[in-house]
């Protein structure tokens, strides 16, 4: 027998995403697999976490419609004005970096540090291109897929409250009430990186795999100005591997790097499962009431 299911807008809600992480890192978001009641569409849904201002959660979700680069997750649908706050991507299978850390069982191997750090370095090289500034980089941000990662979160820091982002892979001046600035989202990146080789954010300086060391601090210095350009972070996460003349958006250098076995193979394993899982999971039953409170599945 189907169970019933809480409805967000048009969507049923299959699984979370962030139920292994919840407790761990902070999420502003309520982030979930759901699909239509005629089975037409399954997305990537999201509500405001509780103390997410619901307002500003879906001004971040209009501008992210218009983000570029290959690695981001810009919105396709939002809930119409007046109702409980929600927005869609299309979907496809991810798991968070924590969550993936989890189940590799320790921290990620430095191949797919690399990789992973020039994706997401090029995505925000793409992103302040367009006068923009993330300013929602951190581990829960980074969603691990088949072919490369995918940053979500836009905005974060803009429409949490700071129980809800997390505040370890802010930068100093962030955390101090400053206004988010590029090289904040480069503190950031430093910190996620930190995160994926080490399992922390902000590690000794011993911890970090020594090839990454200098980069790394480097992206989590205090001072903003001792920070690495986005362009250096890319060079020196991509030496030694060939690549195309890359130009405004282009993604060539992750390319390089996201090959056939940039992930472990438990991870590759994690996402298949998901992916069969919800392609073959039936549209729940929804409750007797279609109206949801925000952020009331997860």
């Amino acid at each position: 027998m189907q169970s019933a299911a809480q409805q967000v807008g048009p969507y049923l809600l299959l699984t979370s995403i962030d139920h292994s992480i919840e407790q761990a890192r902070p999420v502003p978001a309520v982030r979930g697999i759901a699909r239509t009641p005629d089975g037409d569409r399954t997305v990537l849904l999201s509500t405001p976490a509780p103390g997410v201002d619901p307002n500003r959660f879906m001004a971040e979700a209009d501008a992210a419609r218009y983000l570029l680069g290959s690695w981001t997750l810009p919105t396709v649908e939002l809930a119409p004005p007046g109702g409980a706050p929600w927005h869609a991507r299309p979907y496809v299978p991810v798991l968070p970096l924590p969550t993936a850390l989890a189940l590799h069982g320790g921290p990620l191997p430095e191949h797919t540090v690399r990789a992973l750090g020039v994706a997401l370095a090029e995505t925000l090289s793409v992103i302040h291109g367009q006068n923009l500034v993330h300013a929602g980089v951190s581990p829960a941000a980074v969603l691990l897929s088949f072919d490369g990662p995918r940053l979500d979160c836009f905005g974060a820091a803009r429409a949490a409250a700071p129980a809800t982002v997390d505040v370890t892979a802010l930068a100093p001046e962030q955390t101090a009430g400053g206004q988010p600035r590029p090289l904040g989202d480069v503190y950031a990146l430093g910190a996620t990186l930190a995160y994926a080789a080490t399992g922390h954010t902000v590690p000794e300086r011993e911890e970090l795999p020594a090839s990454l060391r200098s980069l790394v601090s480097r992206c989590l210095s205090r001072d903003p100005v001792q920070r690495p350009q986005l362009a250096d972070v890319v060079g020196e996460l991509s030496t030694g591997h060939a690549s195309r003349p890359a130009g405004f958006g282009s993604t060539d250098h992750a390319s390089a790097l996201l090959t056939p076995g940039w992930l472990p193979a438990r991870l590759v394993a994690a996402l298949a499962h998901q992916a069969a899982s919800v392609l073959d999971a039936e549209v729940p039953v929804p409750p007797p009431t279609t109206m949801t409170a925000p952020g009331a599945y997860g």
